[in-house]
């Protein structure tokens, strides 16, 4: 009988064992999968950060934008905001496609030297994007969300003579706020 119960004691902690070893091996392999696919996708969980942080360093100054003859695309953002980091690479598109003929500002509602341009367009939500015809009009305003169609439509519609102007808010925008956390250097452009 104690041979028997020996055998059992014996054989209970060579699983125990096992199944220490299995699950260290669980383990570092969902660790070792995770690793790797946040390196294999990174670009894709960080680029529309990226992009944001890039459009102030790619931007116009507004100065030359609003007397050099071109129609500007104008748009207000912060890095912090969801739907500005969702919009990014659309935008960013656009302005790949566009740059040649049109202004492209961007304008970081966090760095206070934009306060003037923020209270002259309005902007209390953001994304903001403002469209002017090469003589500076006003004559679209997007706030929030937008379709990519929408706005292809009235950049395409910026050379036409006749122009009225229209507003587009989407209820998927972020309220401008007061982020101590997330302050611009007064040298960045954005």
């Amino acid at each position: 009988m104690l041979l028997v119960n020996n055998n059992l004691v014996v054989q209970s902690e060579s699983r125990k064992q096992i199944l220490k070893t299995n699950s260290k091996t669980i383990i570092i392999l969902i660790i070792s999968i995770v690793m790797i696919s946040a390196l294999l996708f990174r670009n894709f969980f960080f680029k529309s950060t990226y992009l944001l942080k890039s459009f102030g360093e790619l931007s116009v100054a507004p100065e030359i934008a609003f007397t050099n003859n071109k129609p500007t695309f104008l748009e207000f953002y912060a890095e912090w905001c969801e739907v500005c980091k969702e919009m990014a690479p659309k935008v960013s598109a656009f302005k790949d496609e566009y740059e040649k003929d049109i202004n492209f500002v961007f304008l970081n509602v966090d760095n206070k030297k934009w306060g003037n341009y923020i209270q002259q367009f309005a902007v209390n939500g953001i994304p903001q994007i403002n469209l002017f015809d090469k003589n500076g009009n006003l004559i679209s305003t997007f706030i929030g969300k937008q379709d990519e169609i929408k706005i292809r439509e009235s950049i395409d519609n910026l050379e036409k003579e006749e122009k009225t102007y229209e507003e587009i808010i989407n209820s998927e925008f972020s309220t401008i706020q007061e982020n101590e956390h997330n302050e611009v250097s007064p040298r960045s452009h954005g």
